[in-house]
């Protein structure tokens, strides 16, 4: 992947103070990520703040799927890719992109997936898509979800946030076989999503009043 373990250090150091300072977030059950081992962590998309916001609460380092566009900019491509981003081309079944996941879970390495596809528009959970629970299915490994919920004013850019982390669901417990096929990937896929609407709604009853 070329990712830079410096590089990823200092942007750690520099990134978790203006973070905490601008959105006040708020990790929740971060301890379930394993020490070590390969897996899967799938997440909704509200905006460009999410992967950052998702690293800080982790110690270990994650690796993205990001949309193509993204890498156009040669300098901005090296810094992305430099942090753990690697290309997808949405929309079109990218099979480069699902192997580099696999690849990276076949090192120890956590894969980070944005169910739904893209960024929400209107703040709500959308459709899940069905790539994680490919990956899922296919290297027969844990997905654990995860839900960034704006608990401050919506309207505002730098609304605070909760960054709640739900156990690992394991192929065995979405119904992911090796040799199964797109009912389970729907199946597996709405189970996901319907954890990450769980902890949506319990962050948004907890943490809603401040």
């Amino acid at each position: 992947m070329g990712q830079s373990k410096v590089l990823y250090a200092i942007g750690r150091v520099v990134c978790t103070p203006i973070f905490k300072l601008f959105y006040r977030y708020k990790p929740i059950n971060n301890h379930t990520i394993p020490e070590k081992g390969g897996f899967i962590v799938a997440s909704n998309h509200l905006s460009f703040s999410d992967p950052v916001l998702l690293g800080l609460c982790q110690k270990r380092r994650l690796f993205f799927m990001a949309k193509s566009e993204l890498f156009r900019n040669k300098a901005f491509a090296f810094l992305i890719r430099s942090l753990g981003a690697f290309p997808v081309e949405r929309g079109a079944g990218d099979n480069k992109a699902i192997k580099t996941g696999e690849d990276l879970i076949k090192d120890g390495e956590i894969m980070t997936i944005f169910l739904e596809g893209g960024r929400t528009k209107t703040g709500e959970l959308m459709r899940p898509r069905s790539g994680c629970a490919l990956v899922a299915q296919q290297m027969q490994v844990p997905v654990i979800p995860a839900c960034i919920t704006v608990v401050g004013n919506p309207k505002h850019t730098f609304a605070r946030r909760v960054i709640h982390f739900g156990e690992p669901l394991t192929p065995e417990e979405l119904g992911l076989t090796p040799d199964g096929g797109r009912r389970e990937l729907k199946d597996a896929s709405n189970r996901i999503m319907a954890e990450i609407k769980k902890m949506r709604e319990q962050d948004l009853r907890e943490y809603k009043k401040g």
